[in-house]
């Protein structure tokens, strides 16, 4: 992180915050969402210009919030700034917002009646880093999804018109199975950079995974096998120690795929339940951690030395597959998207 945080703590931060007015915040969101994820930028294009603005509002709190749990460097410092960014979400609802990502989002959750549960939700994820490394179960995993992942596919179903159930549970699939896919991505920098193991230790036990003897293989392994591999590129030879670990790691990330890959398809019965204007976006989302988990495959699943990503080259064909897609049946009706966008409505 170079651009928001650390380097605006001081500025924006608990102990020196200046008001701005909204203009002025909301500029401040532009600049924080161009300057920090690339990613974001090319999906917020694909989205009705209505909603780009709002759009940038909810990242720019998330963003915020991610990087005081995973940036700052120390637990304490994270919890005592997390626990400062819940005052500010609350003192938000209250009307009265200071740093200037709320007072650009107070609006938003005012226009679209959106509730602060998912907010908080997201910041108890955030808390939960802090304190667990590790988890034993898939359930737990999973619980800890809900609040990591899913609250925002709900935000972003919120500034869509949408707050039924049904829709709310077909999207937290989808964020779940993101979710999961970049924990599989991420094995080796997740252990190194955070200390932190995501894989469920029920699961690696079920293939004989030792995740101590993983930890400590990854540890000592040749910093330069942690490559990133667009397009598959070959894999380096293994050391000792990751050699000794890859057939269990192999076989319980296949399981974890397999599990993450149903996720992803049950999510993609969102799709013809949002209206045409989003629905690309969405899309893109699903299609891109989809192509994470057939990389993943095609490595033979070993994610302890090369980490899958996506190239320049492979991220323009999933745009284009989706606005082809979204495009040239133009005129076609699906009666289910039809629908209206509050649904069956269920507020919260």
């Amino acid at each position: 992180m170079t651009y928001a945080i650390l380097e605006q703590l001081d500025h924006y931060g608990p102990l020196h915050c200046p008001q701005l007015d909204y203009q002025q915040a909301t500029a401040y969101t532009r600049q924080l969402a161009a300057g920090h994820y690339e990613n974001f930028t090319v999906v917020s294009q694909l989205l009705p210009r209505r909603l780009r603005e709002d759009f940038r509002h909810v990242y720019a709190f998330c963003r915020w919030a991610d990087d005081l749990g995973d940036e700052i460097g120390d637990t304490q410092r994270s919890l005592e700034l997390l626990d400062w960014w819940r005052t500010e979400l609350a003192t938000c609802y209250d009307g009265k917002p200071r740093h200037p990502i709320f007072v650009a989002l107070l609006p938003t959750i005012e226009k679209y009646d959106i509730p602060q549960k998912p907010f908080d939700e997201l910041i108890d994820a955030f808390c939960q880093d802090q304190r667990i490394s590790r988890y034993q179960t898939w359930q737990q995993l999973l619980d800890y999804c809900a609040r990591s992942a899913a609250p925002v596919g709900r935000l972003v179903l919120y500034l869509c018109g949408y707050r039924d159930l049904h829709r709310q549970q077909l999207s937290d699939a989808t964020c779940t199975a993101l979710q999961l896919t970049n924990f599989w991505q991420d094995v080796r920098r997740d252990v190194l950079e955070r200390g932190r193991i995501y894989i469920p230790g029920h699961v690696a036990g079920e293939h004989g995974l030792d995740l101590d003897l993983m930890a400590t293989a990854i540890k000592t392994d040749d910093p330069a096998c942690n490559l990133c591999a667009p397009g598959l590129s070959s894999l380096a030879v293994p050391s000792a120690g990751i050699h000794a670990q890859l057939p269990a790691y192999r076989a319980t990330m296949r399981d974890l795929v397999g599990r993450t890959r149903s996720l992803f398809e049950h999510g993609r019965q969102l799709w013809p339940l949002v209206s045409r204007d989003i629905r690309p976006s969405i899309k893109l989302f699903t299609l891109g951690g989809q192509s994470i988990v057939r990389m993943i495959e095609k490595l033979n699943y070993n994610t302890l030395q090369i980490r899958p990503c996506l190239s320049k080259t492979q991220k323009a064909t999933l745009l284009l597959r989706t606005l082809a897609a979204h495009w040239l049946p133009f005129g076609r009706t699906i009666s289910v998207a039809q629908s209206s966008p509050q649904g069956a409505s269920s507020r919260g």
